[in-house]
Protein backbone atom coordinates (compact mmCIF):
# COMPACT_ATOMS: atom_id res chain seq x y z
CA UNK A 1 0.00 0.00 0.00
CA UNK A 2 0.68 4.09 -0.81
CA UNK A 3 1.51 5.33 2.44
CA UNK A 4 1.08 8.88 1.13
CA UNK A 5 -2.17 8.26 0.08
CA UNK A 6 -4.82 9.13 2.50
CA UNK A 7 -7.47 6.20 2.31
CA UNK A 8 -11.34 7.56 3.10
CA UNK A 9 -12.43 6.39 6.74
CA UNK A 10 -15.96 5.31 7.51
CA UNK A 11 -17.58 8.38 8.71
CA UNK A 12 -16.47 10.72 5.52
CA UNK A 13 -18.16 7.63 3.42
CA UNK A 14 -21.00 7.85 5.26
CA UNK A 15 -21.78 11.58 4.84
CA UNK A 16 -20.78 11.01 0.83
CA UNK A 17 -23.33 7.62 0.95
CA UNK A 18 -26.04 10.08 3.00
CA UNK A 19 -25.68 12.98 0.16
CA UNK A 20 -26.06 10.62 -2.85
CA UNK A 21 -29.13 8.88 -1.26
CA UNK A 22 -30.46 12.58 -1.15
CA UNK A 23 -28.84 13.61 -4.64
CA UNK A 24 -29.31 10.51 -6.49
CA UNK A 25 -31.60 7.75 -5.01
CA UNK A 26 -34.54 10.41 -3.68
CA UNK A 27 -35.25 12.18 -6.60
CA UNK A 28 -34.43 8.68 -9.11
CA UNK A 29 -37.46 6.94 -6.07
CA UNK A 30 -39.84 9.66 -6.48
CA UNK A 31 -39.40 9.80 -10.46
CA UNK A 32 -39.97 5.69 -10.11
CA UNK A 33 -42.86 6.52 -7.63
CA UNK A 34 -44.94 8.62 -10.48
CA UNK A 35 -44.22 6.65 -13.10
CA UNK A 36 -45.27 3.60 -11.51
CA UNK A 37 -48.64 5.64 -10.63
CA UNK A 38 -48.67 4.52 -7.15
CA UNK A 39 -48.08 0.92 -7.56
CA UNK A 40 -44.54 0.84 -6.12
CA UNK A 41 -45.70 0.86 -2.95
CA UNK A 42 -49.09 1.53 -0.73
CA UNK A 43 -47.76 5.41 0.03
CA UNK A 44 -51.42 6.23 2.32
CA UNK A 45 -50.08 2.83 4.32
CA UNK A 46 -46.85 4.51 5.17
CA UNK A 47 -48.59 7.18 6.16
CA UNK A 48 -51.21 5.33 8.06
CA UNK A 49 -48.22 3.68 10.07
CA UNK A 50 -46.44 7.02 11.02
CA UNK A 51 -49.77 8.87 12.44
CA UNK A 52 -50.05 5.49 14.47
CA UNK A 53 -46.41 5.68 15.85
CA UNK A 54 -46.60 9.24 16.36
CA UNK A 55 -49.75 8.53 18.48
CA UNK A 56 -47.49 6.05 20.98
CA UNK A 57 -49.04 3.07 19.00
CA UNK A 58 -47.12 -0.10 19.79
CA UNK A 59 -48.46 -2.04 16.49
CA UNK A 60 -47.93 0.89 14.67
CA UNK A 61 -45.66 -1.20 12.51
CA UNK A 62 -47.45 -4.18 12.54
CA UNK A 63 -49.07 -3.94 8.99
CA UNK A 64 -46.48 -3.11 6.66
CA UNK A 65 -47.11 -1.66 2.92
CA UNK A 66 -47.99 -3.72 0.11
CA UNK A 67 -45.10 -3.27 -3.05
CA UNK A 68 -44.57 -4.38 -6.33
CA UNK A 69 -41.35 -6.05 -7.06
CA UNK A 70 -41.29 -4.90 -10.63
CA UNK A 71 -40.66 -1.35 -9.30
CA UNK A 72 -38.74 -2.04 -6.81
CA UNK A 73 -36.22 -3.56 -8.86
CA UNK A 74 -36.40 -1.25 -11.24
CA UNK A 75 -35.50 1.46 -8.82
CA UNK A 76 -32.72 -0.90 -7.72
CA UNK A 77 -31.37 -1.74 -11.14
CA UNK A 78 -31.83 2.64 -12.05
CA UNK A 79 -29.39 3.37 -8.91
CA UNK A 80 -27.32 0.42 -9.73
CA UNK A 81 -26.90 1.80 -13.53
CA UNK A 82 -26.83 5.52 -12.63
CA UNK A 83 -23.97 5.60 -9.99
CA UNK A 84 -21.93 3.38 -12.62
CA UNK A 85 -22.46 6.08 -14.65
CA UNK A 86 -21.11 8.77 -12.30
CA UNK A 87 -17.92 6.62 -11.71
CA UNK A 88 -17.05 5.96 -15.21
CA UNK A 89 -18.25 9.90 -16.00
CA UNK A 90 -16.19 11.36 -13.17
CA UNK A 91 -13.20 9.31 -12.41
CA UNK A 92 -14.79 7.20 -9.62
CA UNK A 93 -16.83 9.27 -8.07
CA UNK A 94 -20.79 10.53 -7.76
CA UNK A 95 -22.35 13.65 -6.50
CA UNK A 96 -21.58 12.59 -2.97
CA UNK A 97 -18.29 11.37 -2.87
CA UNK A 98 -17.06 14.79 -5.12
CA UNK A 99 -18.61 17.10 -2.58
CA UNK A 100 -16.76 15.49 0.53
CA UNK A 101 -13.65 15.03 -1.71
CA UNK A 102 -13.55 11.20 -2.32
CA UNK A 103 -13.37 9.09 -4.72
CA UNK A 104 -12.54 4.92 -5.72
CA UNK A 105 -9.89 3.63 -7.10
CA UNK A 106 -8.13 0.55 -7.87
CA UNK A 107 -6.25 -0.85 -5.05
CA UNK A 108 -3.38 -1.81 -7.48
CA UNK A 109 -3.12 1.30 -9.87
CA UNK A 110 -4.90 3.45 -7.86
CA UNK A 111 -6.29 4.48 -11.66
CA UNK A 112 -9.77 4.54 -12.77
CA UNK A 113 -11.72 1.25 -12.02
CA UNK A 114 -13.21 -0.97 -14.82
CA UNK A 115 -16.65 -1.52 -15.41
CA UNK A 116 -16.19 -4.80 -14.15
CA UNK A 117 -15.02 -3.52 -10.91
CA UNK A 118 -18.12 -0.92 -10.64
CA UNK A 119 -20.24 -3.91 -11.15
CA UNK A 120 -18.51 -5.98 -8.84
CA UNK A 121 -18.74 -3.26 -5.88
CA UNK A 122 -22.04 -2.41 -6.56
CA UNK A 123 -23.02 -6.18 -6.14
CA UNK A 124 -20.80 -6.28 -3.23
CA UNK A 125 -22.75 -4.02 -0.86
CA UNK A 126 -25.27 -7.24 -0.95
CA UNK A 127 -23.06 -8.87 0.83
CA UNK A 128 -22.14 -6.35 3.29
CA UNK A 129 -25.72 -5.83 3.97
CA UNK A 130 -26.67 -9.24 4.83
CA UNK A 131 -23.56 -9.54 7.05
CA UNK A 132 -25.51 -6.97 9.42
CA UNK A 133 -23.72 -4.30 8.05
CA UNK A 134 -20.29 -5.79 8.75
CA UNK A 135 -19.06 -5.89 5.25
CA UNK A 136 -19.44 -1.68 5.71
CA UNK A 137 -18.04 -1.78 9.59
CA UNK A 138 -15.11 -3.35 8.28
CA UNK A 139 -14.04 0.16 7.20
CA UNK A 140 -13.23 1.10 10.96
CA UNK A 141 -10.90 -1.44 11.30
CA UNK A 142 -8.53 -1.89 8.93
CA UNK A 143 -5.78 0.48 7.79
CA UNK A 144 -6.52 0.96 4.36
CA UNK A 145 -10.09 1.38 4.91
CA UNK A 146 -11.54 -1.05 2.43
CA UNK A 147 -15.30 -2.47 3.14
CA UNK A 148 -15.83 -5.57 1.95
CA UNK A 149 -17.46 -4.55 -1.40
CA UNK A 150 -13.70 -2.86 -2.22
CA UNK A 151 -11.74 -6.35 -1.55
CA UNK A 152 -14.26 -8.45 -3.59
CA UNK A 153 -13.96 -5.44 -6.54
CA UNK A 154 -10.25 -4.74 -5.96
CA UNK A 155 -10.58 -0.96 -4.89
CA UNK A 156 -10.06 1.66 -2.44
CA UNK A 157 -12.14 4.58 -1.53
CA UNK A 158 -9.07 7.62 -0.98
CA UNK A 159 -9.20 11.57 -1.23
CA UNK A 160 -9.10 13.26 -4.66
CA UNK A 161 -6.61 15.44 -3.34
CA UNK A 162 -4.13 12.56 -3.39
CA UNK A 163 -3.53 11.92 -6.78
Amino acid sequence: MNSQVRYAGFFIRLVASFLDTLFLALPLGIVIYFLSGGEWFDFAQYQQNIQLALAGNPHALDTQPATSFTWELLFEISVLVLTIIFWDKWGGTTPGKRVVGIKIVDAKTFGDISNKQAITRSLGYIPSTLLFGIGFLMVLFRKDKRALHDLLADTLVIYQSDF
